[in-house]
């Protein structure tokens, strides 16, 4: 008999661990959660209710030891706690020196390019797949990108990637609060331009991003600090790469204040991310559209993972971005099959229809 693949989830009993637990159960996994606080790791296993497919361990994120020992016993961590500014570093470096697959949530551009600078030969030598990035932001923004770019046709070079993000709806859990406050009181902003990636400080601005109908131009944030710059140039060949969020993602009233509504409430979103791959003399455009991007993002790393658990995974070992490490497109439709959103390509002069 095959021996079952055991999945560990840090940051277990937040809203996207709950999703991802419950998604790896309904699959049939195992699971180890993993937080720093026991109370809520027990009773985040009673409720899931699945007997000895479900253990606990208690690890915090400056916890060495601990942290060995879960990537140890561990196939596959998907990191779900946020802000991974703070707590993504020594859970990927954990898992790149145990040789456990890692995934994780973050969107922060400077964890990403973290991950894949201290982490990648540790990663090759031990054998792991990491994939920083793989949630809703910065991992489909990643996926569609690279979905456009692979039906290129003659294309040697993109000049630009736009990927606009609209949100209504959007409840922000503690740790997406606390993630979006640290992002946007950035200096150091990082941004891919002219072909190199860049640091320094960039004005933010107001823009308009012409969404198809039915939802129309919409105000934008420029540029929005996610990791996509960081991630879409290592499998699309690009020039530049433009980020946009939708003012709308911020304009409930209680956006800010919703870390303890109820998962039906949270997931009351709204979503479409929309990509440009622009040339000259030509263009194509492609977008997702859905509900509850919380869903969306956890379906994304639970796919991925167990993908990587089953051998169903990229051919290399070692840091990889979602567009290097999946075929893109068919990901996403996959991915649609499963009802994380609909996926749609427009392709056009250069693009295979």
């Amino acid at each position: 008999m095959t021996k079952k693949s055991l999945f560990a989830i840090y940051g277990a009993y937040g809203h996207t661990g709950r999703l991802v637990a419950s998604e790896l159960l309904a699959r049939g996994e195992e699971l180890l959660l993993v937080g720093r606080n026991v109370e809520a790791l027990r009773a985040l296993a009673d409720e899931l209710d699945a007997g000895e497919r479900v253990r606990t361990r208690t690890a915090s994120v400056d916890d060495v030891a601990a942290l060995r020992e879960v990537m140890t016993a561990a196939d596959v961590v998907i990191h779900c706690a946020g802000p991974f500014a703070i707590t993504g570093a020594s859970v990927a470096m954990a898992a790149a020196e145990a040789g456990c697959h890692y995934i994780d949530h973050a969107l922060e551009p400077h964890h990403v390019k973290g991950v894949f600078d201290t982490a990648q030969a540790t990663a090759q030598r031990t054998g792991a797949v990491m994939i920083p990035g793989l949630s809703f932001y910065g991992g489909l923004g990643d996926l569609l990108a690279g979905a456009l770019a692979d039906g290129i046709a003659r294309i040697d070079r993109i000049d630009r990637i736009v990927i606009a993000y609209a949100v209504n709806g959007w409840r922000l859990t503690t740790g997406a609060k606390n993630t979006a406050t640290h992002l946007f009181a950035e200096t150091e902003r990082l941004t891919f331009s002219e072909g190199a990636l860049h640091a320094g400080y960039v004005e933010p601005r107001n823009a308009v991003f012409p969404f198809p109908p039915p939802l129309g131009p919409r105000t934008m944030i420029a540029p929005f600090p996610s990791c996509e710059v960081v991630t879409v140039p290592r499998h699309v060949p690009v020039r530049n790469v433009d980020l946009m969020l939708s003012t709308s993602a911020f304009e409930a009233k209680d956006a800010f204040e919703s870390e303890h509504i109820g998962a039906a409430e949270r997931a009351g979103t709204d979503f479409t991310i929309a990509a440009q791959a622009i040339w000259e003399g030509g263009g194509v455009a492609g977008q997702l559209t859905g509900h509850d991007l919380w869903r969306a993002g956890a379906l994304a790393s639970v796919e991925a993972a167990v993908r990587i658990a089953e051998g169903r995974g990229p051919a290399k070992t070692g840091v990889l971005a979602p567009g290097e490490a999946f075929p893109a497109e068919p990901f996403l439709r996959e991915l649609a099959g499963q009802g994380a959103f609909a996926l749609t390509l427009r392709r056009g002069e250069g693009g295979e229809e």
